[in-house]
């Protein structure tokens, strides 16, 4: 097995094909949303870093700065009520300056069980982060940017989104849910200047999950790729959407999946 670089923290690249424009990326204190957060900076954006927890949020935000990036944190507790997302809507916004050019709908939650064993409080919870959240945000922001005639906005969904499973029916649904949003979203704003699409990481390993790297190490053991899928994977498939090279690419579902969902080699 090939020996990976497992840390959450991702060095800023050092580019400029997003000078100039400014980003959220919701859930993004650690894992794959600080990994693309700091990607989208070290591009040039100026990157919105929200999550619940502000000590997390704002050691980001100063990894960003001392690489020459820049960054702001704006608390969010994504399963709050529908005036708790627009109030952070608009405090993100204002955080960069009035205008929000990408928006990244990276915050989710996971609770891996039998149908029979969630919780109710775990499913509203997932229903209210991975759906509730990105509809009300993009009602929020898109349409700023529908009436500029530019933006991007990302939905990160899931592998596990295209494949039966015998656990995590619910989580599983909510990231089918995201990538049908995705669709329906190209539709209604592209046309006005907003491209919309999904990124699907696979089985990824982030310093939350270091626990189950066996586990992850098994399941990727027979894709094409042969090893789990980094943080940096999956930023680097978000700057691509977002970025002027994919100006021709809406409402699709880049799985940055190492091959998981698409082959079988044994």
């Amino acid at each position: 097995m090939t020996s990976l670089h497992t840390t959450d923290i991702t060095p800023a690249a050092s580019g400029s094909r997003l000078s100039g424009r400014t980003a959220v990326v919701t859930g993004s204190t650690s894992g794959i949303g600080a990994a693309i957060a700091r990607v989208l900076a070290g591009e040039g954006a100026h990157v919105v870093v929200s999550g619940r927890q502000a000590t997390r949020g704002e050691r980001v935000v100063e990894e960003i700065r001392r690489s020459g990036g820049r960054a702001d944190f704006v608390a969010a507790d994504l399963a709050g009520g529908y005036e708790q997302l627009r109030a952070f809507a608009a405090r993100a916004t204002d955080a960069l300056g009035g205008r929000v050019d990408i928006l990244v709908n990276n915050a989710g939650i996971y609770p891996a069980t039998l149908t029979e064993d969630l919780p109710d409080a775990d499913l509203d919870a997932m229903l209210a982060v991975n759906v509730r959240a990105p509809h009300v945000l993009v009602a929020a922001m898109a349409p700023a940017m529908a009436e500029r005639g530019s933006g991007a906005i990302v939905t990160i969904g899931s592998w596990m989104a295209r494949v039966g499973s015998p656990f995590a029916a619910m989580y599983t649904a909510t990231k089918a849910a995201d990538e049908q949003l995705t669709r329906s979203w190209a539709a209604e704003y592209g046309p006005r200047g907003v491209r919309v699409n999904t990124v699907a990481p696979g089985a990824t390993l982030t310093p939350g999950n270091e626990a189950g790297r066996a586990q992850l190490d098994a399941m990727t053991a027979a894709t094409p790729a042969g090893v789990v899928v980094r943080p940096d994977d999956i930023a680097k498939g978000v700057l691509y959407v977002v970025s002027d090279d994919a100006a021709m690419v809406h409402g699709i579902t880049l799985y940055v999946d190492g091959g998981i969902s698409a082959t079988r080699l044994a």
